[in-house]
C-alpha cells in the first residue's frame, strides 16, 4: 500500500478512522525552520468535523502532537513525528456494513484488493487520514513561508461564485461555514446544503486555489510537471473527481490566438490562461486551479446493494457525516498544492548545487 507522499519533501502516514489515533512522519524538512505550532493547529481546526451544522457532526478535537523532529521551536533536520489521537468513534453506527458494501464507496474494491477491510468508517480509505496531510502541509507552508496558498469553494452543485479570482478578497474566505468569499453566492451555497441535508441527500462542489510568488522555474518538463504533481496530489483526495488549471476544459474551445499568453518586456504575461505553468515548469504568474468534489457517497436513504456473497440487500445510511465535504477540503487542498511546492523548491535547489 502506497503511505508516503513526495520526494524529497516526504509524508508517510498511518492510522484508521476508528482506530487508536492516525498520524505520520515527515522528512526532508530542511533544519532551522522556525515553527509555529499554532498555526499548525489552526489548519487542522479548519479541517476538523463537528466546526459548523453543514458538516459531519462527529466531536474530533484534532489536536496534533509532536513526538519528534523539534527542538527549542525549530526542525532539527531529523524526522518529525507526530500522532493525532481519535476521541470520537461510534464504531457501532457501522455494523450494519460489516457484510455489505456501500455504493461508491471504497468498501468493495478494498475488500476484493486486500481480502479484509475495516468497515468502521471506512478504515484506512476515511477522509480522516486527511487531517496527517494538513499537518504536512501546515509544516510546508512554513518552509516556503514566502508562497501565498489560498483556496476557497468556488461552487456547490449548480450554485457557483462568478465573481474571478483576481477579484477575490481571500481575507473573506474564513468569514463563512461553506468558506465561499463572496457572502451573498455563500448564503446561498449554505442554504443549499441544508436543504440536502433535509433530504437526507448529498451533494458536491469545487475548490479554487491560488498560488501567488512561486519562482520562475519550478517543476520538470517531462514526467514531473509542475501540473501534473498537483493534479496528483488533488486527485489523491476523497471524492475528488476533477482537476483543471489555468484555462482547463474551457481551452478546449479556444483558438491559438486567443489561447496564447503574449508576453510583456520584462517576462510577465499580458494574459495567464497558462495558469503559471509552462512547459510543466512555473513562469512566475499566478498558479489557480480547481478541484472537482462528489457528492458524499453515503446518503441518509435506501438504497440497493449487494453483500459479500453477492446477494441483493437494502441499506440506509446511517451515522454522522458530511452532507457536502467542500468546505472541510478547502484546507486538504490548500495542505496538498504545499507539500508539492515544498518538494519542487528542494529539488529546485539541489538542482543548482
Amino acid at each position: 500500500m502506497a503511505n508516503t507522499f513526495g520526494k524529497i519533501f516526504t509524508l508517510t502516514t498511518f492510522g484508521e478512522s476508528h482506530g487508536e489515533a492516525i498520524g505520520g512522519i515527515i522528512d526532508g524538512c530542511p533544519a532551522g525552520i522556525e515553527l509555529n505550532l499554532n498555526a499548525v493547529q489552526n489548519e487542522l481546526d479548519r479541517r476538523k468535523p463537528g466546526q459548523s451544522k453543514i458538516v459531519t457532526q462527529r466531536k474530533e478535537p484534532d489536536e496534533v502532537q509532536f513526538l519528534s523532529g523539534i527542538f527549542e521551536g525549530k526542525t532539527t533536520g531529523a524526522s518529525i513525528g507526530f500522532i493525532i489521537k481519535n476521541a470520537n468513534q461510534r464504531s457501532n453506527d457501522y455494523a450494519h456494513i460489516k457484510d455489505a458494501y456501500r455504493p461508491s464507496h471504497a468498501d468493495y474494491t478494498y475488500d476484493k484488493k486486500y481480502g479484509v477491510r475495516d468497515y468502521r468508517g471506512g478504515g484506512r480509505t476515511s477522509a480522516r487520514e486527511t487531517a496527517n496531510w494538513v499537518v504536512g502541509g501546515a509544516v510546508a507552508k512554513q518552509v516556503i513561508s514566502a508562497i501565498k496558498i489560498n483556496a476557497f469553494t468556488s461552487s456547490v452543485g449548480d450554485i457557483f461564485m462568478e465573481k474571478p479570482y483576481q477579484e477575490v478578497d481571500f481575507s473573506n474566505v474564513e468569514s463563512n461555514d461553506v468558506r465561499c468569499p463572496d457572502k451573498a453566492t455563500a448564503e446561498k451555497m449554505i442554504a443549499r446544503i441544508n436543504e440536502i441535508k433535509k433530504q437526507g441527500d448529498t451533494i458536491g462542489g469545487t475548490v479554487t486555489c491560488v498560488i501567488q510568488n512561486v519562482p520562475v522555474g519550478w517543476g520538470e518538463p517531462i514526467f514531473d510537471k509542475l501540473h501534473a504533481q498537483l493534479g496528483k496530489a488533488m486527485l489523491s483526495i476523497n471524492a475528488v473527481k476533477g482537476f483543471e488549471y489555468g484555462s482547463g476544459f474551457c481551452g478546449a474551445k479556444m483558438k491559438g490566438s486567443e489561447h496564447n499568453d503574449i508576453f510583456n518586456a520584462n517576462g510577465t504575461t499580458k494574459t495567464n490562461l497558462s495558469g503559471g505553468i509552462q512547459g510543466g515548469i512555473s513562469n512566475g504568474m499566478d498558479i489557480y486551479f480547481r478541484v472537482a468534489f462528489k457528492p458524499v457517497a453515503t446518503i441518509m436513504q435506501a438504497q440497493q446493494t449487494i453483500d459479500k456473497d453477492g446477494n441483493i440487500v437494502e441499506m440506509h445510511g446511517k451515522g454522522r457525516h458530511d452532507p457536502c465535504v467542500v468546505p472541510r477540503a478547502v484546507p486538504i487542498v490548500e495542505a496538498l498544492a504545499a507539500m508539492v511546492l515544498t518538494d519542487f523548491m528542494l529539488l529546485n535547489s539541489f538542482k543548482k548545487l
